[in-house]
């Protein structure tokens, strides 16, 4: 079979959710597509930019449910929601590209085109819409990369100083389990209220203005 681009990230991709990035080599991909490694650099630089086209084609297969008629605070949780899944579903893949692609979302991405959708939804103010929903990815991102390296739950392990009464939660280790699960809840929560807190505020500005 004719090596195709479409072809060699999906086939970097497995070897990539399998074994990680960093075993990835051009000559793995290379015996993965039953191809001379040579033949590869026809279609694709290098490395990095196989790690660029995968990045760009999970991106692009990104889908969530569509709430056209819900409040935007329940379209912006799902949304944030199903990004999470998609994130623990390519977890190697997707904590190389939180940290090393800074332009790992394109503005024609499905899940930027649905957030800013959603952010103007909101009543942000046309200008703001990218900053608005730029600071919500940045919110977002940050905690599914604590995730998916194990940061957050060390973090969340740490004991403060003094007797701390309550459950302990420091045996959960699964990065997509119930526990996890609560926390991104409550991120998801605190992000709402801060946001719907400021719309509230200015909406109140602007009438006091009049």
């Amino acid at each position: 079979m004719p090596l195709t681009e479409a072809g060699i990230y999906a086939a970097a991709l497995r070897l990539i959710d399998e074994d990680g990035v960093e075993a990835l080599t051009m000559r793995k991909l290379a015996t993965e597509l039953d191809a001379n490694p040579m033949s590869l650099y026809h279609h694709v630089p290098n490395k990095e930019a196989v790690l660029r086209g995968v990045t760009r084609m999970v991106g692009a297969q990104f889908r969530t449910v569509t709430l056209q008629d819900a409040p935007w605070q329940e379209r912006v949780r799902l949304l944030a929601t199903d990004f999470r899944t998609l994130a623990h579903r390519h977890p190697e893949l997707m904590a190389y590209s939180f940290s090393h692609q800074s332009d790992f979302i394109q503005p024609d991405d499905p899940f930027w085109t649905a957030l800013t959708a959603i952010v103007a939804a909101a009543g942000v103010p046309e200008s703001e819409v990218s900053e608005a929903a730029a600071l919500v990815v940045a919110v977002v991102v940050g905690v599914l990369a604590a995730e998916l390296n194990g940061s957050l739950q060390q973090w969340a392990s740490l004991k403060p100083p003094g007797p701390v009464a309550g459950e302990d939660e420091s045996t959960e280790a699964d990065p997509a389990g119930p526990v996890q699960d609560r926390r991104f809840r409550l991120v998801m929560d605190t992000l709402i209220a801060g946001l719907a807190s400021r719309l509230a505020a200015e909406h109140d500005s602007q009438g006091a203005g009049r």
